[in-house]
């Protein structure tokens, strides 16, 4: 393992024992030696956002993302996830739309992701919108017995939930 493997996995496992002030410092120091390393970027975006410092984390999310090929599958994801969501956090509901529809695109089997888009969806005002995505997800993740017992109906409503019949009566007294 060379010095910056030790010292990123210092820091994150820092980061991880519930020290993130100390991650900070430490991969503060990292990502200004190595601005071109997205695994740096990444992790130095990941603590600024587990302390509250979200307007922080956002240059190295970008910094990250930016980067091609410099972030797993699953860090690329996650990465963009701590981006929309952070953008939604700052208040920012049009970019965590653009960030999280587009992240959504690029993993469709990432559930969080979507969940994330809803919250952001709802935000815009895109109730509609973000009810039916919630419910979808809900319908098609969820463990619940009752819940699969009810799956086809709830992907069905998800779809318009101001969907109903006519009737002239309702059979009430």
């Amino acid at each position: 393992m060379n010095d910056r493997d030790t010292r990123l996995a210092d820091a994150v496992r820092l980061r991880e024992n519930g020290h993130p002030t100390e991650a900070k410092e430490r991969l503060v120091v990292l990502a200004e030696k190595l601005p071109d390393d997205a695994q740096v970027a990444y992790q130095t975006a990941w603590v600024h956002d587990t302390l509250g410092l979200e307007a922080e984390a956002v240059p190295h999310y970008r910094r990250a993302l930016g980067i091609p090929g410099g972030l797993s599958t699953d860090d690329r994801a996650n990465a963009l996830l701590g981006l929309g969501s952070t953008y939604r956090v700052l208040g920012r509901y049009e970019k965590a739309v653009e960030t999280l529809t587009a992240a959504s695109a690029e993993f469709p089997e990432n559930g969080a992701l979507r969940a994330f888009l809803s919250m952001a969806l709802f935000n815009v005002g895109r109730h509609h919108d973000a009810m039916e995505l919630l419910l979808t997800l809900v319908a098609t993740t969820s463990d619940d017995p009752n819940v699969a017992e009810y799956r086809p109906a709830i992907e069905h409503y998800a779809q318009d939930l101001h969907e109903t019949v006519q009737s002239d009566s309702f059979g009430e007294a």
